[in-house]
């Protein structure tokens, strides 16, 4: 907020709360509601793997754990990718990863999709209920995390500036092909003023500062 002007958002792209089909299977896991009460019936028998300390994996994880009042272990991975991988094998439980990213071995088989973490359904994947959905018994109504992306330029941009490239972009990202493009990559166009923009940065980071503070997590 100190060195960047805020242009516009331009994209939001779904996490979602995905298992290890295998261990789902097992431990007869079919939605949400049965994750959180096996999770309470067993408390630090589950884990959930992330891209890291500090990674929106692992704070979409803490988020859950305190919304749904859960002790479930974090194991940090060097990355995505990695984080992934130990899920498909089965050396963790589940996950909080990108759609685009988890939408390959969910349509495979491998993973289990319980939930979706934004406040709406995935146009990518509409049959998967949204955790504030399938979790409202549980206190997480409000549930609401999403791997965003947008436009800054550099602290003090002049404001003709700044009203000119919002022009520009918002123009570009309202056009068919964007939005088509976009829609191939799960991502779902999200333009605005620069002003609403400023407000949902700020947003956001309140929201991970209070995930940040309670957890204790900490950037590797």
């Amino acid at each position: 907020m100190r060195d960047f002007t805020p242009i516009t958002l331009v994209a939001q792209v779904p996490n979602v709360l995905v298992m290890n089909a295998d261990t789902a299977a097992r431990l007869r896991i079919q939605s949400l509601a049965d994750l959180v009460a096996h999770a309470r019936a067993n408390p630090g028998r589950l884990n959930y793997g992330s891209g890291g300390n500090g990674s929106a994996g692992h704070l979409a994880g803490e988020m859950f754990k305190a919304q749904a009042g859960l002790f479930v272990v974090h194991i940090p991975y060097a990355g995505g990718p990695p984080a992934q991988l130990a899920l498909v094998g089965g050396q963790v439980d589940f996950n909080f990863d990108n759609l685009a990213a988890a939408s390959a071995n969910i349509k495979g088989g491998k993973l289990k999709a319980l939930a979706v973490t934004t406040l709406r359904r995935s146009a990518a994947m509409p049959d998967v209920p949204t955790v504030g959905e399938a979790g409202a018994a549980f206190g997480l109504r409000d549930f609401d995390i999403s791997t965003w992306f947008g436009l800054f330029g550099p602290a003090l941009l002049p404001a003709d500036t700044l009203v000119r490239l919002n022009k520009a972009f918002v123009e570009a990202l309202a056009s068919p092909e964007m939005k088509a493009r976009m829609g191939s990559l799960m991502a779902e166009t999200a333009p605005g003023t620069p002003e609403q923009f400023a407000a949902f940065v700020k947003g956001e980071l309140a929201k991970y500062e209070r995930v940040v503070k309670a957890s204790g997590a900490k950037a590797d």
